[in-house]
């Protein structure tokens, strides 16, 4: 039975902020500001009341969703550590309710593979449509939902078979990937035992995936908070705020944090001055 639960003030865990920062792709506004998303099998909806952070979920699922929230780790500590600076500063400031997703390790490094040279709606119309021929359908209280689908099952296809993703290059990464995590050659289980640095060189064995899409996976997939993921949006902020050069590693362990609250500050910014 799906109920209601309070997770944190919304200065702990902002939706929109967390789930628009780029670090995922399956969780969509349903035009109330409340964020709808589905995770290793399972739905939930989250959204604002009074101030506070709320959960609807399967009332077993609610463990789940604690560790996919990452609501152990205390994020104020975190933001401080990196506030170095005026530039950082107030992007942290800006950032304020950003938590780190715990993803599942395929989806992550599936995700990121679509991601590269792409935009966020049209890797979200890719994710959703591969979803929705391969993944298992749902119920819920939202309507029809489909699972991520798993390295094995993507494993079984051929490149022809993607075509309705209109994922282009992609596809044979996508397949090349599925099938070496599929048989093991790319153990997931043990890249997360690996430290950042580590854990992306083995990242990089696969066809696809470089610096960007192998950081990505170690930061959003396997949590490694000091990843550093570096895109277009970051290579503008550096170049801007930082022009004299900046080193990841200064940040700390929490360098993918400081990453998402640049990510997403330049992002908004860029937004408003449109608007």
């Amino acid at each position: 039975m799906y109920k209601v639960f309070e997770l944190c003030r919304e200065k702990d865990l902002s939706p929109y902020k967390t789930f628009e920062c780029g670090q995922c792709f399956r969780w969509n506004d349903d035009g109330t500001g409340a964020y709808i998303g589905v995770a290793s099998g399972r739905a939930a909806r989250v959204f604002l009341s009074g101030g506070n952070t709320m959960i609807e979920c399967e009332e077993e699922d609610l463990g789940f969703w604690h560790n996919y929230l990452d609501m152990d780790t205390n994020y104020t500590a975190a933001r401080e550590s990196i506030m170095i600076g005026d530039y950082l500063t107030e992007c942290a400031e800006y950032g304020e309710g950003i938590r780190i997703l715990r993803q599942d390790y395929w989806e992550a490094l599936c995700s990121f593979i679509i991601s590269q040279c792409n935009n966020i709606p049209r890797i979200k119309s890719i994710i959703e449509k591969l979803c929705a021929l391969f993944g298992e359908e749902m119920e819920t209280p939202w309507g029809v939902k489909y699972t991520f689908p798993t390295a094995s099952r993507v494993a079984l296809l051929e490149e022809p078979e993607l075509a309705p993703l209109r994922s282009g290059y992609r596809a044979a990464y996508i397949i090349n990937a599925a099938r070496a995590v599929a048989s093991g050659e790319i153990d997931l289980e043990y890249a997360a035992t690996l430290d950042g640095n580590e854990a992306r060189k083995y990242l990089k064995n696969l066809n696809g995936v470089g610096d960007k899409v192998a950081n990505c996976a170690v930061l959003f997939g396997l949590h490694r908070m000091n990843a550093f993921p570096v895109d277009v949006w970051i290579k503008r902020a550096l170049k801007e705020h930082m022009p004299q050069g900046f080193d990841a590693s200064s940040l700390g362990e929490y360098a993918g944090l400081a990453q998402q609250y640049m990510f997403f500050h330049a992002r908004e910014q860029a937004a408003a001055l449109k608007n």
